[in-house]
């Protein structure tokens, strides 16, 4: 585990023990620093609208996904829709083939797994099939959901839904030699999702969970990192050189912050 995940955690318990920076200077002394070897290097249309969410369940992004099977040439899709403000996945499913039908009926089950039904929550996607087809289509104006798209091509107007995946196929457990079958995919994915959303502290959120930022439990859990840091830098200024770690809330989040548009 990253001392990045450590620190907050320990935080979360009432304990501090060294700064992430501290940890970081330890492992490096120990040769313990190894850099995860998947990545790629990264790589005049209008830009898609943008939006503001100031709480949960304003703006979902979706995206769908092939996993690997063992069986060369065959692959199951991963389809997950995430909310950008807390970056809970607030529905996700495994098929054997990309299908409207499949993706219309997943956002209506998240919807109403949210509460979010004709709440005018804006769903953001890339133009593939599934996405633009008259099936899902429609089951958005039923449910009351306001339509957004990525510019053709561009993956950087969808980047919520491109770092959840990413994050899905750079996690230890994933099994780099594919599925053996359906079930065995859903299975995995099901455990990843409840690790995602209740277990894993996300940097971009200030190191809570996404439930518990989806939930409002993020100023409670930040607030206690602030004062037990406070508390620290007090009984031991000495070891402090710089300002203390930064525990604010992160506050309203943006999709492709141009030409602004508040999600109400």
């Amino acid at each position: 585990m990253a001392p990045s995940q450590i620190v907050p955690q320990l935080a979360d318990k009432g304990v501090y023990i060294a700064s992430e920076s501290s940890f970081y200077r330890v492992l490096k002394e120990n040769n313990q620093l190894k850099h995860r070897g998947r990545a790629k290097p990264s790589g005049s249309l209008v830009r898609p609208e943008s939006y503001t969410a100031t709480a949960a369940n304003q703006v979902w992004t979706w995206d769908i996904s092939y996993c690997p099977s063992t069986v060369r040439g065959l692959f199951y899709y991963l389809y997950m829709i995430v909310d950008i403000y807390s970056r809970k996945i607030v529905g996700w499913e495994v098929h054997v083939c990309e299908s409207g039908e499949y993706a219309s009926q997943l956002l209506e089950r998240a919807l109403w797994s949210e509460k979010s039904v004709r709440n005018d929550v804006v769903l953001h996607s890339d133009n593939g099939s599934p996405m633009k087809c008259l099936t899902m289509q429609a089951k958005m104006l039923e449910m009351g959901v306001i339509g957004s798209r990525s510019r053709p091509g561009v993956s950087n107007d969808n980047p919520y839904s491109e770092s959840l995946f990413r994050t899905v196929k750079y996690c230890r457990r994933w099994p780099s030699e594919g599925f053996k079958s359906l079930d065995e995919a859903r299975a995995w994915v099901r455990d990843f999702v409840y690790w995602y959303n209740n277990e894993h502290r996300h940097s971009r959120i200030k190191f809570v969970t996404p439930v518990q930022r989806h939930n409002g439990e993020d100023s409670t859990i930040l607030a206690k990192r602030k004062e037990l840091y406070k508390q620290a830098r007090a009984a031991n200024p000495q070891r402090w050189s710089n300002e203390s770690r930064n525990w604010d809330e992160v506050g309203e989040v943006k999709l492709n912050p141009e030409r602004q548009k508040e999600a109400a």
